[in-house]
């Protein structure tokens, strides 16, 4: 028997939800300016697996940093909290698609991005 292929959607938390979106987790660490809690049509808001304010601080996601944001991002997973935030979002895709949302203009250099590669792996 086949295991079953995830879908991970990486999608920002301003765009108007899809009809594939399954469970919809929010993964920054501060609330999108701007946006209210209705707005947003989320399942969770996992801040947990967000990285850490000085790494987010010294990325600035600056597209030439993405590289080594993802390289310490993934070493920041390793921290128990961040790991067990990780390990519940693998069992929310389990069974059901996933969107990792996140409110930076570019999610596809985004720890949303840096996310999905890992639970897709």
């Amino acid at each position: 028997m086949m295991a079953k292929r995830t879908t991970i959607h990486v999608r920002r938390v301003h765009d108007e939800p899809a009809g594939d979106d399954g469970t919809r987790v929010l993964v920054d660490r501060v609330w999108p300016r701007g946006m209210a809690k209705d707005r947003a049509h989320l399942d969770e808001w996992c801040k947990q697996v967000a990285p850490s304010t000085e790494l987010r601080t010294w990325y600035a996601h600056d597209p030439d940093r993405f590289e080594e944001f993802a390289r310490r991002y993934r070493d920041e997973l390793r921290d128990p909290e961040r790991a067990e935030a990780l390990t519940h979002l693998r069992e929310l895709a389990k069974d059901r698609p996933l969107t990792l949302l996140t409110a930076t203009r570019r999610p596809e250099i985004s720890q949303a991005a840096v996310l999905a590669d890992m639970l897709t792996a």
